[in-house]
């Protein structure tokens, strides 16, 4: 079969690790797979490019797409021409700029699917597709009236997501003492909670003295949330890692003992949850997207009761992520139910 996914972003960021494992997944399934991204969009410092990566791992489309929401009518109209020269079986659209492309040219005979990867997408201008993929199961109901195949596309996990083989190790080597270690690992943003965080952790420390908090990343709420440490007096109970990144961002969530998600961003198949699990790693995690699905504990309010509640219950979730693989076969088995024809 020969996909082409098609993803109007230049930034390695939000859904398009996702889109790169099941890319990946399904090439190793003996399928022919390409991911076309944002070539107009450069100037992007703040945030690491997709293109080194896709073009890292051998899925990078050469095929001549712009494919960016910057892009003036004149290039989008070249980009729909391009398209529709394309000879492939399947056109899976990320964005919503990508399925207005592919609403027009997709060529003749290839089924177009989309996935939404968060619930803004899902409004009644949504563009017809053949298939659709949702990042949480109670987001399906969401298009059942159009009468079309939808599944869940749950978030896919990099191998190097594992147990670590000696955390006391691992812990010594980035400089953690090896006590109870809780951490947060996403941007410092307001939809990601830090400060709930935080003065959960206050209390937290009150029956457990002896745990550390570990922020993982960066973002424009950094300096506040220091700020916040020093005012809770936690400075000397907290370590703040700054942005990681691939193996290095894997040796950190390796080396906790659980994790607190409390919001999540652009994607919300809830990956560093799934991350965090295959590491074992236990999730103290809100209802949001796909995290009541992943979370070992979850948090019923956006309160420090809530919160404490659920990291100190101790529950752990028995059900097993599925496999990169067994994801990646659903989807074929999606994109061949979607090019059935209709009854």
């Amino acid at each position: 079969m020969r996909i082409l996914h098609l993803l109007a972003s230049p930034f390695w960021s939000g859904p398009a690790e996702n889109v790169a494992l099941l890319a990946q997944a399904q090439r190793a399934l003996g399928h022919e797979v390409t991911v076309a991204v944002d070539r107009k969009r450069r100037d992007i410092a703040a945030e690491e490019p997709a293109v080194p990566r896709f073009q890292q791992l051998g899925l990078l489309d050469e095929g001549g797409l712009t494919l960016s929401v910057k892009s003036p009518p004149w290039e989008i109209w070249s980009d729909l021409r391009a398209l529709r020269r394309r000879t492939v079986d399947v056109v899976h659209t990320h964005f919503t700029h990508d399925h207005l492309v592919a609403r027009w040219g997709t060529p003749k005979g290839a089924v177009r699917i989309r996935s939404i990867h968060a619930p803004r997408s899902l409004r009644s201008s949504l563009p017809e597709a053949s298939a659709y993929t949702v990042p949480a199961s109670h987001l399906v109901q969401k298009l059942e009236g159009r009468h079309r195949p939808v599944q869940v596309l749950p978030a896919l996990v990099d191998p190097m997501f594992a147990p670590p083989s000696d955390r006391k190790t691992l812990r010594q080597t980035l400089g953690l003492e090896d006590t109870h270690l809780v951490g947060m690992i996403s941007t410092f943003q307001q939809s990601r909670r830090h400060a709930l965080g935080v003065e959960a952790f206050a209390t937290f420390r009150q029956q457990r003295p002896e745990a550390r908090l570990v922020l993982v990343g960066d973002g424009a709420l950094l300096e506040a949330t220091r700020t916040q440490v020093a005012e809770r007096g936690l400075t000397e109970h907290v370590t703040f890692a700054g942005y990681q990144q691939g193996a290095d961002f894997a040796k950190w969530l390796q080396a906790l003992d659980e994790v607190w998600i409390l919001g999540l961003g652009n994607d919300w198949s809830a990956r560093a949850a799934a991350q965090a699990r295959a590491c074992g790693v236990r999730v103290v995690a809100v209802n949001e997207g796909a995290l009541p699905e992943l979370a070992d504990a979850s948090v019923e309010a956006s309160t420090v009761e809530a919160v404490i509640t659920a990291a100190r219950s101790g529950s752990t979730a028995k059900t097993r992520h599925p496999t990169n693989e067994h994801i990646a076969r659903d989807i074929l088995s999606l994109y061949a139910q979607a090019a059935e024809p209709r009854r």
